[in-house]
């Protein structure tokens, strides 16, 4: 068997070993049973959706303020995106009913931007 040969199954032992180390460190970190109740797993997803759903809403919120403070707007679509930011807060409060949320649920820190307010 040639030199170069041997190296090579040398080093694929080595590299084996290595990964089998980390797996198994990585292996202890982790819990021993995944929570998977469906119940559980349902509302986290809910939660991750509204949070984003509200996000969005948020900045919608703030583009309307600062469109309407800037005269852009003609006061019948000031009352039309008054009407539609309502509902949205309407229809978030009912979801977040739904789901058993609360307004502290929804809540993240976006770093530098501060928490979701």
């Amino acid at each position: 068997m040639p030199e170069d040969r041997v190296t090579s199954f040398d080093a694929d032992d080595s590299m084996r070993e290595e990964l089998a180390t980390q797996l198994s460190e990585i292996a202890r970190a982790l819990p021993d049973r995944i929570n998977a109740d469906p119940e559980r797993v349902e509302q986290g997803l809910a939660r991750l959706v509204l949070t984003l759903i509200e996000v969005v809403r948020k900045v919608l919120e703030h583009q309307a303020v600062r469109r309407m403070d800037g005269g852009g707007l003609s006061a019948e679509e000031v009352e039309r995106l008054g009407l539609a930011l309502l509902k949205l807060d309407e229809r978030m409060q009912q979801m977040k009913g739904a789901f058993g949320l609360t307004d502290e649920d929804l809540q993240i820190d976006l770093g530098p931007l501060g928490g979701l307010r």
